[in-house]
């Protein structure tokens, strides 16, 4: 019927059109706007179908401002749709058709077609991700086939990478025996393990031939960054050099297992990378972008050949993440994967372990502040305890002869008075009684530290940092008067000046009370989440049941007996 001459119609004008008689520029907006609409029909003859794609395609292909129309008539999604078909004439037709709009596409245009919309559906993101995947499996081949030693042209594109590094143009007129030495030498500064056969460390597959191929990719586009990564690790000493070809034979590894290449696209699918679709050479350009991290890694991490799988684990981290934040085009990616550096990554595991341990729960944290105030006591009262039972400090004196002298103070046990006095060099701990001096704590006026306390001042130049980091004083009574300290150990100053600080009815300040409380707090908290194993935490608590209808509980013994 209609449909068939209509078909008969549009072979005819296709054939009229391949004859380059009449320019494809010359046809109307409305013409194209009908051809789509026989592609956008869902109910129509297949032969009609498959004619229209065809014109469609030539169209594309032919200018860009028909280009530019074909692709606001066609949508994506319908495209995707018609490969769905059993008809394989018009999956060939609509595969066709998708081709030249992605290959007639310029950068931002083919990036607009493939992200049409902020937000891809899942049965179009399942698309991409089929089509992504095909297409990087077209590598799967040569990432399965080891290096072959007899192979011309695979040893030339090994050679080109040494020549490429060490420009020797004498070569030639060395001997035989000289030149193969030479050779080694350059191999082993390349990084390859077996450096007089490198094709041995090629034998490995996968990555196989991939890793051949994504080095000669870096080494011919990117020549002076190339030669910059052999120049540098040649002149670092052995242990802490960057092995070029070791390291880019496992970063192309960790990259095919990253784009899953030589797996089969899953039927359920959908996780597709946007930068795929920016990018021809996909796994070459990540590789470049790569290569030159891991060697910025290796210098963060001060590695040295030892702690190789190490920096390996991080730089594969480092792409992972960058990947998983979904960069739209090459340029992003390397800017993203840059700044992840590795005090970044140590900052997001340490978070990521707190998360897993649950710490950073909201309710773990309101547990936290409220096992604070009880805990923060039990530091103030073992500061208290530690006054009662005292300490020796040593006298400072500007006479030689004084410099050994020590002198004792304690706490009296009802924390009411300061006791101190003198002491022999080798006496054990002094009673309360023999200290012949004492100030009343109701005395005291201000704690200070540093260079504020009074024999800090007298002695101004003398004081070393040490001395000043231990010095502290208090003022009591009128204020020319005070007793003044210099603390024999860290820990002492921290005891002295949290509990003075408690008996004056200030707060504590000393580092060494924050990391005991946080000890505590981690050690209080983890025994109070031993019951929890593995039941996660909720972020929020349940809602509070409804109350019951009645609150009659009590059970009549009474019936039951009858």
């Amino acid at each position: 019927g209609l449909s068939c001459v209509l078909c008969f119609v549009w072979k005819g004008f296709m054939e009229l059109m391949d004859h380059g008689i009449v320019s494809w520029e010359n046809l109307s907006a409305v013409f194209i706007k009908k051809i789509a609409s026989f592609v956008n029909a869902t109910v129509l003859d297949a032969s009609i179908q498959q004619v229209s794609l065809a014109i469609l395609e030539s169209m594309v292909l032919s200018s860009s401002s028909l280009f530019q129309q074909v692709k606001q008539e066609v949508t994506l999604e319908r495209l995707l749709s018609q490969l769905q078909v059993t008809n394989q004439q018009i999956q060939t037709k609509a595969m066709a058709l998708l081709m030249a709009l992605l290959q007639t596409a310029g950068h931002a245009d083919r990036q607009n077609i493939i992200h049409s919309s902020a937000s891809v559906g899942d049965e179009m993101a399942h698309y991409l991700y089929v089509l992504q995947s095909v297409t990087l499996n077209h590598l799967e081949p040569r990432m399965r086939m080891p290096l072959d030693s007899y192979n011309q042209e695979q040893r030339e594109i090994l050679h080109g990478l040494r020549q490429a590094a060490f420009e020797t143009e004498s070569e030639n007129s060395l001997s035989h025996e000289r030149r193969r030495s030479l050779c080694a030498k350059e191999f082993k500064k390349l990084g390859f393990s077996n450096n007089s056969n490198p094709g041995q460390d090629l034998l490995r597959a996968p990555p196989g031939l991939l890793a051949l191929d994504t080095m000669a990719h870096f080494a011919s586009c990117y020549p002076d960054a190339y030669s910059r990564f052999v120049l540098e690790n040649s002149s670092r000493e052995d242990k802490h050099e960057c092995p070029f070809a070791r390291s880019s034979i496992q970063l192309t590894l960790i990259l095919c297992e990253i784009l899953s290449i030589g797996e089969p696209p899953s039927e359920t699918g959908s996780d597709y990378h946007p930068i795929f679709f920016a990018q021809d050479q996909l796994l070459d350009e990540l590789f470049c972008i790569c290569i030159q991290l891991l060697n910025k890694t290796w210098k963060e991490m001060r590695a040295t050949q030892e702690d190789f799988d190490k920096v390996m684990q991080v730089v594969r981290e480092q792409i992972t993440r960058t990947l998983s934040s979904k960069p739209t085009s090459l340029e992003l990616f390397k800017n993203k994967v840059n700044a992840l550096n590795y005090s970044e990554i140590l900052k997001l595991r340490q978070t990521e372990r707190l998360h897993l341990e649950e710490t950073l729960a909201p309710p773990v944290l309101e547990l936290k502040e409220r096992l604070r105030p009880e805990l923060l006591e039990l530091i103030r009262q073992q500061r208290l305890n530690r006054l009662c039972q005292g300490t020796l400090f040593r006298k400072i004196s500007s006479r030689r002869v004084d410099r050994l002298r020590l002198w004792h103070c304690r706490l009296s046990p009802n924390h009411k008075v300061l006791h101190f006095g003198d002491v022999e060099e080798d006496t054990e701990t002094p009673t309360i009684e023999s200290l012949q001096e004492k100030i009343p704590v109701a005395d005291i006026k201000a704690l200070l530290t540093g260079k504020d306390c009074p024999h800090m001042k007298e002695h101004k130049g003398k004081q070393t940092k040490e001395v000043l980091a231990l010095a502290f004083s208090v003022t009591y009574d009128v204020e020319e008067y005070s007793l003044n300290f210099i603390a024999s150990s860290r820990t002492d100053f921290c005891l002295w000046t949290d509990g003075l600080s408690v008996l004056l009815g200030r707060d504590m300040s000393s580092e060494c009370m924050r990391s005991e409380l946080e000890t505590l707090l981690s050690m209080e908290i983890k025994l109070r989440l031993l019951d929890l194993e593995n039941v996660p935490i909720p972020d929020s608590a349940p809602p509070v049941p409804k109350p019951p209808s009645n609150f009659n509980f009590c059970y009549d013994f009474s019936q039951a007996e009858q």
